[in-house]
């Protein structure tokens, strides 16, 4: 995709079209719910990390997690090793589910798609409700950081330093095998990522870190400002890149909050 087209937020040409029920599980349907919660997992992560928060929120809350091609059911997939094709396709997905109002939550890569995704929306016309950006710097400040590009035994330190994956996938070599592939490409996209000029989004942001994360410093957080001109809040809790798993009670407050809901 040429750079021009990443400002605009157009869908990429000349791909296959995306198919909703690859990309989007609902595991607590809730059809009759006003507002929509999109969740994008972390890298390597899948949809099924957000079962707890579709149970949590129904029936308030349509919670659409969305699953990327590599892992679990669509393990046989190649992983996609640029985020702004990444972007494309969830953004194509989420289109026929504009008709109510959507909120995105995104933990670590899912914060940064989650901002390529909210421009797209933007520019066809459908901007959601808020953005939540978990576990991530802002757009706008890079690291030189090349974990995909390591051997096995790098990208599981990698994991070990950060936490959130079992250690039976780590260590049994099977399961690792299965799993790397695409962690591999998830981190691809996220580290050859480098930020489009457009103007700040319209879409109110709140950013969310754990205090002693090592992916984010509060500087890097609070660069996220300058990526919206609508409203900016901050919360910082305690723990490591994962902190949101030991705060799970006031990651949902807030996520209702942003949804206007409090059910």
């Amino acid at each position: 995709m040429t750079g021009t087209a990443l400002t605009e937020g157009r869908p990429s040409a000349g791909g296959p079209p995306a198919d909703p029920e690859a990309w989007i599980r609902r595991f607590v349907p809730a059809p009759e719910a006003p507002v929509r919660l999109v969740c994008l997992p972390h890298a390597g992560g899948s949809a099924a990390f957000y079962h707890p928060v579709a149970r949590a929120l129904a029936p308030g809350v349509d919670v659409l997690a969305i699953q990327y091609p590599g892992r679990q059911d669509r393990r046989h997939e190649p992983g996609i090793t640029r985020l702004d094709r990444l972007a494309d396709l969830v953004a194509e997905v989420l289109a026929p589910w504009t008709d109510r109002p959507l909120v995105l939550f995104g933990h670590s890569m899912g914060a940064l798609l989650g901002y390529e995704v909210t421009a797209r929306l933007e520019a066809a016309g459908t901007p959601p409700r808020a953005l939540i950006a978990s576990a991530r710097r802002a757009p706008s400040r890079y690291r030189d950081e090349s974990v995909h590009r390591r051997p096995d035994v790098g990208v599981v330190e990698e994991l070990r330093l950060l936490g959130g994956v079992e250690r039976a996938f780590l260590e049994d070599p099977e399961l690792r095998a299965m799993i790397l592939p695409a962690i591999r490409s998830d981190y691809e996209a996220i580290e050859t990522y480098r930020h489009p000029p457009r103007p700040p989004l319209r879409t109110p942001v709140t950013v969310l870190t754990g205090d002693t994360d090592p992916q984010v410093t509060p500087e890097e957080a609070a660069a996220w400002a300058a990526h919206t001109s609508a409203a900016f809040t901050r919360h910082t809790f305690t723990g490591g890149h994962f902190y949101l798993t030991e705060h799970i009670p006031e990651v949902l407050d807030l996520i209702r909050a942003a949804t206007g809901r409090r059910d």
